[in-house]
Parts: structure tokens; sequence; C-alpha cells
């Protein structure tokens, strides 16, 4: 058995893991390069990147997530949003991972979830792969090595790619299988190589943990003025609406751009690293995100390369559209050395519209702020998924439904005190179509975005004229310097205005609809919050 740095009292002997062969603790970057190369689990790219394909999975696998139901959270978690798994299945699933493992080699790694000393949870993360090593090392927070040597988990996640659950056996849908034990401190992941399912389970973890300390767990974005963390903006928003790029300005530090808290003292990013989709990706419009596709020990995940070159292609999604690539903070030049910011100043709710209603950018009052966070909106388009063939709306609650343990309701209120307890600014920032839906009007002009939200940020909005929108009741600036006022009502940009009061009439039913299911538990003015 070989090993690196580690708490010689907590090796995974004593947690009851044994019979494994070979176990690497907390291997650095290099040597899990040279492990995964070894072990043919991928290519070495440009600039000392690792190349890797995921193979059927290329993205997580929501419908195979469960939560172990015991009694201590029996009345905590959001049943009708994750699946439950019965002790006793969950008893024999560990039992036969833990036989399936046996003999072979695995890379556990201690880590840091939360920039945070006071509110971050030690992880202990067990890989079959070197690879998922690597991307775990960069996308959760590294101890400095002396603090590996009082080390101790606070929960365990084990990954084994190998090991086929039995439906029948097991109590999970498939041979996929993630599945989520409070009371054992203790996350399975097995049947799926998709690297994401080990960040996205800690991020789970903290949904559930962090609302009883009073922290509100965010899937958003964050970033700071230069040299001054009070002013802090936080960007919620589902994949495909912007939260990454429209984080990643060079004129602001970066706090982080996917998973955040905030408590008492302020934000605090969860990770350590960036995991960003690099379909289209241009060194022209993300130069810093697009460098770091050559940077040594970034994994890139499910792109096309050229055999000989190892140059990658930016446009070719054959393997999918999920292409990813995954890096460390500090390799982001305006990236925050603390991954702290204050109390949200601003805070931005991003929306891909392809319906071409929702206008470029609307402040909201509080209540529309929970209203617009309980639903969490935004579309796919044509082509995106085999048989959409017109705009479908996708509403996420909390702008990350998959990851939510608790009931919406929860994380809703906990963001509405906080803004009342902060005085947060919030905004709604639509970064869909314009002068029509998907397939007959454009993308709204990115030049435009950026121009809004500048103004939202340095102040400046807030002090010219307002509209009040007649569908959802939110106030529209009238005009902005450096853009064109008709963008700024959406019914203006369309050619058809009829065809744009019958498409808004047909979202706003939408969201009524969806809403229904908070109804019960939310305030009046929340409810009437999308009343024109």
């Amino acid at each position: 058995m070989t090993s690196g740095r580690v708490n010689p009292q907590h090796r995974l002997e004593d947690q009851g893991i044994t019979g494994l062969g070979n176990v690497y603790y907390n291997l650095l970057e290099p040597a899990l390069i040279e492990a995964a190369l070894k072990r043919d689990e991928g290519t070495l790219g440009e600039g000392g990147t690792f190349l890797v394909s995921t193979g059927k999975h290329t993205g997580r696998s929501p419908k195979d997530k469960f939560v172990v139901r015991t009694p201590s959270v029996e009345d905590s978690i959001w049943w009708e949003n994750n699946a439950p798994m019965e002790p006793a299945a969950f008893d024999v699933l560990y039992s036969d991972m833990i036989a399936h493992m046996e003999g072979g080699d695995y890379y556990v790694h201690d880590l840091f979830g939360g920039a945070d000393p006071a509110h971050r949870l030690d992880v202990r993360v067990v890989t079959e792969l070197a690879w998922h090593g690597l991307f775990i090392r960069h996308l959760l927070r590294r101890p400095d090595r002396d603090e590996l040597d009082e080390f101790t988990a606070d929960f365990t996640i084990i990954n084994c790619p190998t090991f086929q659950a039995d439906p029948a056996k097991h109590g999970c849908r498939s041979e996929t299988v993630i599945v989520l034990n409070f009371d054992k401190k203790l996350i399975l992941i097995g049947g799926t190589e998709y690297a994401g399912e080990n960040k996205k389970s800690v991020f789970s973890l903290l949904n559930y943990l962090l609302p009883e300390k009073g922290i509100m767990p965010m899937h958003c974005s964050a970033n700071h003025a230069p040299g001054n963390p009070v002013d802090t903006a936080i960007f919620f928003g589902l994949s495909g609406t912007g939260k990454t790029t429209l984080s990643a300005d060079p004129s602001r530090t970066l706090i982080g751009d996917d998973e955040h808290g905030w408590s008492e003292r302020g934000t605090f990013n969860f990770e350590g690293g960036c995991y960003a989709k690099t379909i289209n990706l241009s060194a022209e419009a993300e130069p810093e995100i697009y460098a770091t596709t050559k940077k040594f020990g970034t994994v890139i995940e499910n792109m096309v390369y050229d055999e000989e070159t190892k140059e990658l292609d930016f446009e070719d999604d054959s393997l999918t559209a999920n292409m990813r690539c995954a890096y460390p903070l500090h390799y982001i030049s305006n990236a925050s050395s603390t991954a702290l910011g204050g109390h949200p100043k601003n805070i931005i709710m991003l929306t891909c519209d392809a319906f071409g209603v929702l206008p470029p950018i609307a402040r909201l009052t509080p209540a529309q702020a929970m209203y617009h966070f309980l639903s969490g909106f935004t579309s796919k388009v044509a082509g995106t998924e085999r048989g959409v063939t017109e705009p479908e709306p996708t509403f996420s609650t909390c702008f990350g439904a998959p990851f939510m343990p608790r009931r919406p309701e929860a994380y809703g209120n906990l963001l509405r005190e906080k803004i009342a307890k902060h005085g947060a600014t919030c905004w709604l920032v639509n970064t869909g179509w314009t002068g029509g839906a998907y397939g007959s009007g454009s993308r709204m002009p990115i030049r435009a975005t950026r121009a809004l939200l500048t103004a939202a940020l340095d102040g400046s909005l807030a002090a010219v004229d307002f509209r009040k929108d007649p569908n959802f009741g939110f106030e529209v600036p009238v005009s902005v310097q450096g853009v064109a006022d008709i963008l700024l009502d959406p019914r203006r940009t369309w050619a058809d205005a009829s065809a744009y009061d019958a498409q808004a009439e047909k979202l706003v039913q939408m969201f009524a609809d969806n809403f229904e299911q908070y109804v019960p538990y939310i305030d009046d003015d929340v409810k009437a919050a999308a009343i024109g």
C-alpha cells in the first residue's frame, strides 16, 4: 500500500474500508497525470492538459440520484424532488461496492468544501480513476500540506465507475447510482465516469447542511469591485444563461463561477476551481477561460481534438454539447486570492428567454425576487434535444433544483431575509432572444447585456427612468446610455406587436401554472409578485 500525505489516524482502514490494493493519498497534479497516463485513462494535451472522454455519460444523471430515507432526515428532505432509498438497500449497495473494489488501486483526496474556515465541510473523496482525483483537486479547495496531518473527514465520497448497481437488489433505477446517506456521512457514486457528479454531490451536501446555520447556499457565480469586497455581486442562472461568462468580467475580481454561500460575514466560494463549458469558446470572446485550455493540469472533458497535434475543436459537438474544462481558480488572473466577498450589493438572476418576451434587464422588488428565484426560469430551444421543435420552458427552482435536498421555500425565505437585512438590489437579466422568439428573433447582443450590467453594478442604472412592465409588473429602464432604447421594450422589437402580446400571455400563464406548487407555502405579496 502506497500513500502520500495523510493523517495517520485517518486511513481508509480506520473507516472500515479494507482489502484494497494500492491506496494513494493526496497526490499532487504531476503524479496524478502520470498515473492517469500509465492507466490509459486519457491523453496528454497541449501545455500539459489532460484530455478525457467520459463514455456514455457526458452529463449528470439526476434520475439516478437518491437520498437514504432515515428518521433524522424524514421531515426535512423534499421527497418530491429527491428519490428515496431505504437504509437496508443502501447497506447492501455499500457492501457490494466495497467488495467490488477489493484488490483495486484507489486515489484518496482530503479537501475542503467552502472558503470560509468557519463554515467549510471537510470532504474525503475516494476515486477509482486517477483523473477524477485531478478533477476534484481543481474543483474543491486544497488544504495546505501541513493541514493534512490533522485532517478528519466530515463526509466521504466513494466514486467507482466500474461498479454496476443492480436495481432489483439495491433499490435504484439503473446500473448508475448516486446516493447520499446523511446518517452515515457517505456518498456512493457508481456506473458513471462523468466527473461533475463528484462536485455536485458536495454542493448537495452543503445545500442541506448550511441552511440550519442560517447560511444561504447558492447556485451562482460571484465577483466584486477591485479592492472592494463590500461591492459584491452574485449571478444566479441555469446552464446556458451566461453565469460563468458574465461574472468573469476583467474589470472586477472573480470570487467564483458556480457555487457560493451567504453567511453572516458575507459571500464565500464553495470551490477552488471552475468547470466551464467549452462549446464555441474563443480567445476573442473569453480570453481568460480559453487560455486555461492550454495550461498544465486542466482537465479537458469530451472534446474532439486532432490526434497528432492535440489541437482542440471548440465547434465540434459530436461527442456532446456539454464539453467542458476544469481548472484551478488561480488560472484566472483576476480571481480572488481568498474567494471571499462581502454581503451582495447586487443580485442578478439570469434567464435565457427563447420566447422573446422578457426585457434585457428589469429591477425586482424583494417579493418579485423571491417569485423569480422560486420559478428559476430559462428555456430549451429547438435542436438542443431530440423532439424539441419549439421553445420549451424550463423551471428549475432556486436555479438548481437537482441539488436542492430541502423544499424550495427554505431557500427562498432565507434569500428574502438576507435581501431585506442587507439591502441588496435585485435584477432580472435576459440573455435570450429579442425581436421574436427563437427561430425568428436574434440573441440578445452581449455588448448590450454587459453595458446594462455595468450600469447596474456601478449604480448609474438606479438614476434612470423606469416603466412598469405590463406582463410581470417589474420595473424596466426606459433609456440607458450605450443601449438602443428599442431593445429595452421587447414589444417594439417585434415586427408584429399582436404576436408579441400572444407570446407574452402564453409565457405569463406558464409562470403561473408552474408557481401553483408553491402557493400554499408563501406570503400573499409573493403570490401577487408576477401580476402586471
